[in-house]
């Protein structure tokens, strides 16, 4: 159950950057909810009743085809928002945001809220428009990273921004659920978790991955996640874990 947030601190590191006064007079408007496995943040053409902050776990944004198959379009951890549209004038969702890995809680701001604090045009909506600059940069990079990278670089790239977005080691995350974020068949990640686990990069027993060997995951995802390393450090956003 929802309960009012009365803190003055947050682990979301994009609330995190705001002056102390700011930062209270914000969560002052928030509530706390629970990052549950599958908690649903947005749903594609229905309107957008609040932002989210996560101070843990990790969620995706995800768009849907007529056939049904499904692809992930954005990763969001305590780096980040769930709900930027909003600040770009939407009204409606175009994707749908969902917790894939549970943990900790977000601090969840109602949608007049979020727009009453942006139309201020203080810090708060500046760090909002750099977060804003950076979710584009990533969705065109994950674009091109889809179009032109093979699965097992994707693979690779998606475990090691999930593993820097969680405490410890280990997630929990089905072969299916992945297929679905990566777009490609469940065989598919079948095969390259095996390929990965051969290899000793990482261990993936009954829908649990634990990462054994960061360094040599590193070395085989694609470029796309240097690049986000990249642009996140930029902003002091730095979910990675070097």
């Amino acid at each position: 159950m929802a309960k009012k947030v009365d803190r003055a601190k947050t682990r979301n590191l994009l609330l995190a950057r705001l002056p102390a006064a700011e930062l209270a007079a914000v969560l002052a408007r928030c509530d706390t909810v629970s990052l549950t496995r599958r908690f649903t943040m947005l749903e594609r053409d229905q309107p957008i009743t609040h932002v989210f902050f996560p101070e843990a776990g990790v969620s995706s944004l995800t768009t849907s085809m007529k056939d049904g198959d499904t692809v992930e379009v954005l990763t969001v951890g305590r780096e980040g928002m769930v709900g930027i549209e909003l600040f770009m004038g939407a009204t409606v969702a175009t994707v749908d945001g969902f917790v894939q890995v549970a943990g900790g809680i977000a601090q969840r701001l109602p949608a007049d809220q979020f727009r009453r604090e942006m139309d201020r045009k203080g810090p708060f909506f500046r760090i909002v428009s750099l977060y804003a600059q950076t979710v584009l940069s990533q969705i065109v990079q994950t674009a091109a990273c889809n179009r032109l990278h093979d699965s097992r670089g994707r693979c690779a790239r998606w475990l090691l921004q999930t593993h820097d977005r969680v405490d410890g080691n280990e997630f929990i995350l089905s072969h299916e659920f992945l297929s679905f974020m990566l777009g490609v068949q469940r065989s598919t990640v079948t095969v390259i978790a095996g390929a990965l686990q051969k290899a000793g990069l990482i261990r993936y027993v009954h829908g649990r991955v634990s990462i054994t060997d960061r360094d040599g995951l590193e070395a085989v995802a694609c470029e796309c996640y240097s690049v986000a390393a990249r642009q996140f450090a930029a902003l002091g956003l730095r979910p990675h874990r070097r």
